[in-house]
């Protein structure tokens, strides 16, 4: 068996493969797209989650909802009298405490109240009164429409 050597030309004469190579020009988007696809999954997934972490159980109306211009401070009561600023579990003794510090004392500040569906009427209201009291003069409740979109009902309090 004989053997033949043969010898690959790559079209230049006497580089082989030692030679230059011509930096690439173009970019390659693929991965981009790729990891832009899912992150944009992630966020449609977590930001339903995200809304609030108390978990409450809105009553349902038919009133129109009002569009928000700054982010609202949340007030939740819960079924078992619980009461939540934010995702802060507090009482009602110190609810004006933890107000005024979510707020930065500014008592024209929106507060939502969120009444789980449960809870008692006179919760919700002492919760609300309470508030009232300490000179916020921008309270709303939160419901949910009967097409089960969340709807904020807000009420201006009559100034002191």
């Amino acid at each position: 068996m004989a053997a033949s050597l043969q010898t690959r030309s790559t079209g230049r004469r006497g580089r082989g493969r030692r030679g230059r190579h011509k930096p690439m020009s173009e970019i390659n988007v693929t991965p981009f797209v790729d990891v832009m696809l899912v992150l944009l999954i992630v966020f449609m997934i977590s930001a339903p989650l995200l809304a609030s972490g108390v978990p409450v159980d809105l009553p349902e109306t038919a009133a129109g909802g009002l569009t928000p211009g700054t982010v609202p401070v949340t007030v939740s009561v819960t079924n078992d009298g619980r009461i939540f600023v934010g995702d802060e579990e507090t009482t009602i003794d110190r609810i004006v405490a933890v107000l005024s510090e979510a707020t930065g004392n500014d008592l024209t500040q929106r507060i939502f109240v969120r009444g789980d569906q449960a809870s008692s009427y006179g919760a919700v209201m002492r919760v609300m009164g309470t508030i009232n009291a300490a000179g916020f003069t921008r309270i709303g409740l939160v419901t949910v429409q009967d097409d089960g979109t969340t709807i904020t009902t807000e009420g201006a309090a009559p100034a002191p």
